[in-house]
């Protein structure tokens, strides 16, 4: 009786959670009255399919491709400063000893618990300051201050990296630096991967700040979505700008916007399962 229950329990969330996907994946290729008036989960055409990918691309002469293309340029940059700073820092760490590492590490701690929200009005404040509002910087380095990273990387050199192996390298002669770089970065290939997919989908996800800093044609994809919303005029009939977007157009675009993150996921999964157990046992 308790496995029949669990299983019927378990079927109802599989099934209340997958629908929505198979129904966001088929909706592309419907026109707006065949959403509306058939069968959710009906297969739409090609052809259908086809005309909402000329519609997307015809919006405001391909804005929403440069969008896409703004968030691949902040997302790639935020994320080559990101691992520069963050596994090098948690290196240190995890194993030197120096005067100020345990405040450092409270600190890391201590913004890392911070709601990102929180902090949008001083970082707006601060790049208003130096007169980046408007410009690419404004997302790649509020983005690039990642503490999270920080601390994985502390975590995964404290209980997975060997001391003995990297004293047996300063024994022979290697700096820190190269015992950094030869010895310890290599064996880091799991926590480097986590930190980067981390990286990739805070910025490329992120809503908030760019839509404060980056306006127009300089938006992310995510703050680009919002503004082709609500242009959707089936959702919006009285507010929907003067270019009006149908309902499957947009589920093209949200799709698109999806698939960035997912194929890196896809890609990286066997590092990111590595790294994420990191920590979990200790030898």
């Amino acid at each position: 009786m308790g496995r029949a229950f669990t299983i019927v329990f378990l079927g109802f969330f599989v099934v209340f959670f997958i629908i929505p996907i198979i129904w966001l994946l088929l909706a592309p290729a419907k026109t707006a009255q065949q959403l509306y008036f058939e069968n959710p989960l009906s297969v739409g055409t090609l052809e259908t399919f086809v005309a909402n990918w000329n519609q997307l691309i015809g919006f405001q002469d391909g804005l929403f491709f440069q969008w896409m293309g703004n968030s691949v340029l902040y997302s790639g940059a935020a994320l080559v400063i990101t691992l520069v700073v963050s596994i090098p820092a948690g290196y240190a760490l995890a194993v030197s000893s120096f005067r100020l590492r345990r405040p450092l590490l409270i600190t890391t701690l201590i913004v890392m618990l911070i709601p990102g929200t929180a902090l949008v009005l001083p970082i707006f404040l601060e790049l208003s300051a130096f007169k980046l509002i408007g410009s690419p910087l404004a997302v790649i380095l509020p983005s690039a201050f990642f503490p999270f990273g920080v601390y994985l990387t502390y975590i995964y050199f404290s209980t997975n990296m060997s001391k003995d192996l990297l004293d047996a390298a300063r024994i022979d002669g290697a700096g820190e630096l190269l015992v950094f770089a030869r010895i310890a970065l290599p064996l880091a290939t799991p926590v480097v991967a986590l930190v980067g997919f981390f990286s990739v989908v805070g910025t490329w996800n992120n809503y908030f700040l760019p839509f404060l800093v980056v306006p127009g044609r300089m938006s992310t994809v995510q703050v680009g979505l919002a503004q082709m919303l609500s242009n959707v005029k089936q959702l919006n009939p009285t507010s929907a700008g003067s270019i009006a977007i149908e309902l499957p157009v947009m589920f093209v675009a949200i799709l698109l916007s999806i698939l960035p993150v997912l194929l890196i996921f896809l890609f990286s999964q066997r590092f990111l399962i590595t790294g994420l157990t990191a920590g979990g046992s200790k030898e």
